[in-house]
């Protein structure tokens, strides 16, 4: 369910001597935590967000979208794997190793029974704290997304359309959340004869 394993102080180190089990272990200031693998549905959602994320990406070149599983460090006794991020561009280019990022520009988290707790509490708090402009917790039941900012206390909830703006001078990101909900409850559209 999400919740902090009874060890004391897990580090980085131990915990890329685990196993890999299918399972997600993340560990905050120490404490470890660890989540079944996602649902289809939760899957759905977090590749749709991050195919409109990429395409957004490709025109305005601030950044490059990345997708669980991969390692968010933000010290040696805290890293986490959004399903969703975006990490900016160095000198340009993508990174090469995500210890190089510091901090993305957006992380999305796409609730599940398991991850709500902690995505809403330990994950939201980690993120504030750290100053990640954007994080979304995206709750497909509800059909919402849920946005945070650093200084936030209190969520901002969208439910008609999703607009990200990342850097001044740079278009925003904008998704209308009607077509992203069809996506991930009826799957992707069918493709036109001849690929149109």
């Amino acid at each position: 369910m999400g919740m902090a394993a009874p060890y004391t102080r897990w580090t980085v180190d131990r915990l890329r001597a685990l196993p890999d089990d299918g399972r997600r272990y993340e560990i905050i200031e120490g404490d470890l935590f660890v989540t079944p693998s996602p649902s289809v549905r939760h899957q759905r959602a977090s590749l749709a967000l991050a195919v409109r994320l990429r395409a957004y990406l490709a025109v305005n070149r601030i950044g490059e979208v990345i997708i669980a599983p991969a390692d968010v460090e933000f010290s040696d006794d805290t890293v986490v794997e959004p399903d969703v991020f975006v990490v900016p561009l160095i000198g340009g280019r993508p990174v090469e190793d995500l210890k190089d990022v510091g901090r993305p520009l957006l992380i999305a988290e796409i609730l599940s029974p398991s991850t709500e707790r902690t995505d809403r509490g330990r994950k939201r708090e980690l993120f504030q704290a750290r100053g990640v402009p954007e994080y979304w917790i995206v709750n497909v039941e509800a059909r919402v997304f849920e946005r945070w900012r650093p200084a936030a206390t209190l969520a901002e909830l969208v439910t008609e359309r999703v607009e990200w703006r990342p850097a001044p001078g740079v278009e925003p990101f904008e998704m209308t959340l009607d077509e992203f909900w069809r996506e991930v409850f009826e799957g992707p559209a069918a493709p036109t004869p001849g690929g149109r």
